[in-house]
Order: C-alpha cells, then sequence, then structure tokens
C-alpha cells in the first residue's frame, strides 16, 4: 500500500489554543468572583508572614500582578483560576463560620462556639497559621481554640497547628484534636518514607524557585503555591472511625462522613446541621483534582471517590445551604450545592468509568488520554476544569491503578534506560546535532510536544549541549505558557529554569522534625530500613535491641543479606548490642555516633560498633537529584 501524501494537521499554536478557549469557556460567567469575594471582613497588612527570624515564608501581594485580561505567556483559563485563589482575607460563610482564604495553599476554617472557636484545618506552616488565626481575632475577639479537626491526612491541612495551639495547651488536655481513622500513620508515612523524593517533585509542582508573574509562577490551580515556613504536627486526641459519627464540640455539631481512599487515604467530610453547611474537606472543590499527584502519592480510587459524594447528597442533600472546603470559595444555596457536588461527583466517576471501558477495548494509558473527552455539561463547568489534576494525567492514572506500569507491549517490557535509549537515539539521528536541528524545527512548527521529546534525547544524551539544553528550555516555556493545568505550567517552568540555572533543591520539606518526631518505632525502624544501601550491606550481619522504656516495648533489628528487618517477639539469642531509652529518642540512632546517642539519652551495652557499622550502610535520600538532566 502507497503511504499517504496528505499533510499532517498543523497543531495549533498557543495563540490559538487560547483564542478557542476564550470563545468556547462561559468567561462571562462572574458567580466565582461574587462567590470569592462575599462576606469579606478584611484582610491582612501587609500580606507578608515572616519567620522568628524575618525571612519571609508567605506573602500574597506578589500575586497583585494578577490583573486585567490574560496576557499572551499564560492560559486565560488558568489566570482566571489564578484571580480566583489569590482573592485574600478572612470571610464569613455564615453566621459562626469564618474562613481565612489566600495564607497558604489551603483555607482554615474558624467555627464558633459557646465560649471559643474550632478550627478545621490549619494551613501548612505554624506561621501561617498564627497569622490567620491573628488575622481572625483581629475582628472577632481574642477567643480561645477549644479543638482543632484535620480533615485528611496531607500537610497543608495539619502542619500549622502549632501556630493556633502552644505546646502547654495540647499537653494539658485544654485543647482537643480530631482526625479521621489512619490519619497519624498516612500523615507521617507520606511525608517520611518517599519524602526525600516527593519534596523534590513538590518544589517543581509548586513552582517554588519561579519568580512570581506572567512568565513565571501565576498559582497552582488549587491554591498559589505553599507557604515555607515550619511545618508542625500535633497528633490527634480524638480519632473519628464511623460515618454518622456526632460530636458536640463547644456547643457546637458535627457529622461526620469517612472518605478513605478518596483524595487522601484517610480523610472525612464534615456536616454542621445547625448551619446547614457542610464542609467538604478536599473531596468537592472548585477544579478537577488529581487522582495521581504530580509530585508523586498512591493512586486515588474515583470510583470511591464518586461514590462518598453520592453518599453525601443521599446524607444531607434535601436541606445543605452551604459547602466550604479546604481550598477555594463556598457555594450557597441548596440548588446550587446540589449541582455543584453532582458535578463533582460525575467528573471522577466519568474518568473512572470512560478509562475502564477503553482499557477494556485495549487502548494504553497515553492513548485513552488522548480519547477522552468530558461531555460538555462537565467540559464548560468552571469547577470541573483541569486547574489541579487534569483529564491526561488522571486518566493514566487509573489505567496505572488498575493495569500497572506495563502496557501489554513487549517492547515496553525491558527499555533501556532513558540515558542509554538517548545516546541510541542520538546515533540513529546521525549525532545530537541533528537531535536539536530536528528539534528546533519542531519547535519553529509549534509542535511543541514532539519537540520536548526529541530535544530531551539530546539533553539526556549530552547533558553540557548547550544548544540542546537552549531549545529544551525554550520548549518546555511555550508548554508552560499554553497550560491550563498550574502545575504542568511550573513543572515546565521549573524545568526550563534548572536547564538554564542549575538545580534548585527542595525549596520546601514538608518531613519536618515535628514530622519524624511522630513516627511509631516501627515507622521509624521502616523509614531506617528504606535508607539500606543493600549491595554495600551484602556481606555484613548484624542484630541490636532496642528497648524503650516509655512504651515498655523491646525490639529486635536484624541486618542481613541487606535487609533492615526487625520484630517485636522474644528472641532467644542476646543481640550484639542493646540499646535503652525513650521514643522521642529514636532519631538519634541515625546518626550512628556514640556522642549523639549519649546526648539525646540513649544507653548502649555489648558491642557498641554495631552502630556504627549499621549507620556506614545507610543511604540517605538526594534533595538535589536530577530531573531534567541525567
Amino acid at each position: 500500500m502507497a503511504m499517504s501524501t496528505a499533510p499532517k494537521p498543523a497543531t495549533p499554536t498557543i495563540a490559538q489554543q487560547q483564542r478557542a478557549l476564550l470563545e468556547s469557556l462561559p468567561f462571562s460567567d462572574t458567580q466565582d468572583f461574587e462567590d470569592a469575594t462575599r462576606g469579606l471582613v478584611g484582610r491582612r497588612e501587609p500580606s507578608a508572614v515572616t519567620d522568628a527570624d524575618g525571612t519571609v515564608v508567605w506573602d500574597n501581594s506578589t500575586y497583585d500582578f494578577l490583573d486585567g485580561d490574560a496576557p499572551d505567556t499564560v492560559n486565560p483559563s488558568l489566570w482566571r483560576q489564578s484571580k480566583l485563589a489569590a482573592i485574600d482575607g478572612l470571610f464569613e460563610v455564615a453566621p459562626g463560620i469564618y474562613q481565612v482564604r489566600g495564607m497558604d495553599l489551603s483555607n482554615t476554617s474558624i467555627i464558633e462556639g459557646d465560649e471559643g472557636v474550632i478550627v478545621i484545618d490549619t494551613l501548612l506552616s505554624k506561621e501561617t497559621g498564627a497569622a490567620a488565626l491573628a488575622l481572625y481575632r483581629e475582628y472577632r475577639g481574642n477567643r480561645p481554640v477549644k479543638a482543632i479537626i484535620y480533615t485528611h491526612s496531607h500537610a497543608d491541612h495539619f502542619g500549622g497547628a502549632k501556630g493556633f495551639v502552644s505546646q502547654e495547651e495540647i499537653d494539658s488536655g485544654a485543647v482537643r484534636i480530631y482526625a479521621p481513622e489512619g490519619f497519624v500513620e498516612h500523615s507521617v508515612s507520606e511525608n517520611v518514607y518517599a519524602g526525600v523524593a516527593m519534596n523534590r517533585r513538590a518544589g517543581y509542582m509548586y513552582g517554588a524557585a519561579l519568580d512570581r508573574g506572567p512568565q513565571g509562577g501565576v498559582g497552582a490551580g488549587l491554591g498559589q503555591t505553599l507557604s515555607v515556613g515550619e511545618v508542625s504536627f500535633v497528633p490527634p486526641t480524638h480519632t473519628v472511625s464511623t460515618t454518622g459519627h456526632e460530636e458536640i464540640i463547644d456547643g457546637v455539631r458535627f457529622v461526620f462522613q469517612m472518605a478513605p481512599g478518596s483524595e487522601a487515604p484517610s480523610e472525612m467530610l464534615i456536616y454542621l446541621p445547625d448551619h446547614k453547611a457542610l464542609c467538604a474537606a478536599e473531596d468537592a472543590t472548585h477544579n478537577l483534582h488529581n487522582l495521581l499527584t504530580l509530585r508523586g502519592a498512591v493512586v486515588r480510587d474515583p470510583h470511591a471517590w464518586s461514590r462518598y459524594l453520592t453518599e453525601t447528597l443521599d446524607l444531607w442533600g434535601d436541606e445543605i445551604e452551604i459547602v466550604f472546603a479546604s481550598h477555594h470559595w463556598p457555594t450557597w444555596g441548596n440548588e446550587r450545592v446540589i449541582g455543584f457536588l453532582e458535578n463533582q461527583r460525575d467528573l471522577y466517576a466519568y474518568l473512572h468509568d470512560q478509562t475502564l471501558r477503553l482499557l477494556n477495548k485495549g487502548l494504553t494509558g497515553p492513548e485513552i488520554a488522548e480519547e477522552i473527552q468530558l461531555p460538555p455539561s462537565l467540559e464548560n463547568a468552571w469547577n470541573a476544569r483541569g486547574y489541579y489534576g487534569s483529564v491526561s494525567h488522571n486518566v493514566r492514572a487509573i489505567y496505572q491503578r488498575y493495569l500497572g506500569f506495563f502496557d501489554g507491549n513487549p517492547a515496553h517490557l525491558w527499555e533501556h534506560t532513558p540515558v542509554e535509549r538517548a545516546k541510541r537515539y542520538a546515533t540513529l539521528a546521525g549525532g545530537v546535532d541533528a537531535l536539536v536541528a530536528g528539534a528546533r524545527e519542531a519547535f519553529d512548527a509549534g509542535d511543541f510536544r514532539w519537540a520536548a521529546e526529541v530535544a530531551n534525547h539530546a539533553v539526556f544524551a549530552e547533558p553540557d549541549h548547550a544548544a540542546a539544553r537552549e531549545v529544551l528550555a525554550d520548549t518546555y516555556e511555550q508548554l508552560g505558557y499554553g497550560a491550563e493545568n498550574g502545575t504542568w505550567r511550573d513543572f515546565y517552568l521549573g524545568g526550563a529554569k534548572e536547564l538554564r540555572d542549575g538545580q534548585f533543591g527542595t525549596p520546601t520539606e514538608t518531613n519536618a522534625p515535628d514530622v519524624v518526631a511522630n513516627l511509631t518505632p516501627e515507622m521509624f525502624f521502616d523509614a531506617i530500613a528504606i535508607q539500606v544501601n543493600g549491595p554495600k550491606a551484602w556481606d555484613e550481619k548484624l542484630s541490636i535491641d532496642i528497648v524503650l522504656t516509655d512504651l515498655h516495648a523491646r525490639y529486635r533489628l536484624r541486618l542481613a543479606n541487606g535487609v533492615l528487618t526487625y520484630t517485636a517477639a522474644d528472641q532467644m539469642h542476646a543481640a550484639d548490642a542493646t540499646i535503652t531509652g525513650t521514643k522521642k529518642a529514636l532519631p538519634a540512632l541515625a546518626a550512628g555516633s556514640a556522642e549523639a546517642i549519649t546526648a539525646a539519652g540513649l544507653e548502649i551495652t555489648g558491642d557498641a560498633s554495631v552502630l556504627g557499622r549499621l549507620t556506614a550502610i545507610l543511604d540517605p535520600g538526594d534533595k538535589n537529584f536530577a530531573i531534567v538532566t541525567p
């Protein structure tokens, strides 16, 4: 058969894509702007929040450039979303319900009780949490915090706790802390086990190193970006485990709905029946959320997610008048609330069901991502647009959830590494210069997706090739300018920045000391085991008993075959060494020195050298590992 010589359709330019969005989406609908400004009580002036050393950890005024129409360098739909997300201040949601928005990536909600307040979610940093509470008290009085409720196990919802309450209040029991079942395990493990890699990638995802402006960071869609203050962790004193569980806290009724495995492994929604108001946590926000966040996480379950929202409607749909959430702005009025929740429910159900339909026809994840189009009713709904999650990467996440990394094509079963593939592509093309020329040709034609693939091979084949880095950076920049998804934009522009200026490391870290300190002994041992350099430890064999006097617990650690294992079972034979102390002192073990052990109040008996032998084969993560270059 003769090959067709018909020209392929030209790839739309960024300008053409943006014009298409302006013509197809309902930009004349201003309801979201009315809702985002409704109930404004006051704003923090000046906006900047600083830490104890005077370092700015948050400054919403850096987004003041978000005014007027979108420039050519920002997708107009993302520009609109960023303008909305940057609206900051203290807002009255309803009598007795207030929110501070625009003080971090997330919101904090403050419910007034008989004597004090109940805080729902605490932002990411202690400093922004304290600033949010101060803003509330400036207008509503110095009401004491009676309780904190964590809706779910992500750091931007618990990290600011010590900005709202002191350690003394926590220790005395004056403040109750509520969280869904599994909260501690999931909140700590997510930020520690893969924390180094997640935090490095989060620097890309949230545009942490980008200058704020029309050619840089404009927002992440779910909020503007992460604060960079101190992440704290206050464990819950009360665990909620069943839907329908009711608590009266400082005279306010709270009814809980469990939603594990939706937006977070441990999550719950909260209904306030006396206010007819629902806190939707992060299961219903004004965008398509992530099923697999670009920083990395366990793939979320869109089927369960949609079913929880059906349950929400079944439980309270007849009476609910307000829905507010841990991000974005509230929605008022029963009819609008129902429409909003149904849209969100149907969004996740549609992506789930259609992905399964197509994968059962043999399509792969990337093919399904190109194939799926949302129905017009969702495509044209602002609250269903892909500002944070996207149809493209969410569909591929669903495929991964059900079928894994392998698409069934044997050619993909044992591929070369990216560097080795790149070298072979360069040879096939006639050298890196030929790859660069091909990438530049695709760039000039506006085919930025192909230009990125070709230029990426050039950079991986020869990382110091200036022209290759230049064309790849230029390509990432154009892809970023066209992206509707805020985190895609940040990744593209972050990649361009590192290609031009060098690696920026990890600006924001959620695996903070306060989080690590709350590891259970088992989780701490797991965290150490993850760091064992297997090949280096092949010939090492040792055992250590850990005796924790405050927990009345004893563990046997064993290193053999390059693996660190542990057990709490009684042992027949003595260990090489025994370390005795309290759980609080456990992190000192990672230091590996007798001085650190002694300083932490730990006592070691037996062969003290085994600790040094253990730490000698530990291989901690690299906070500055390469992403856009090999």
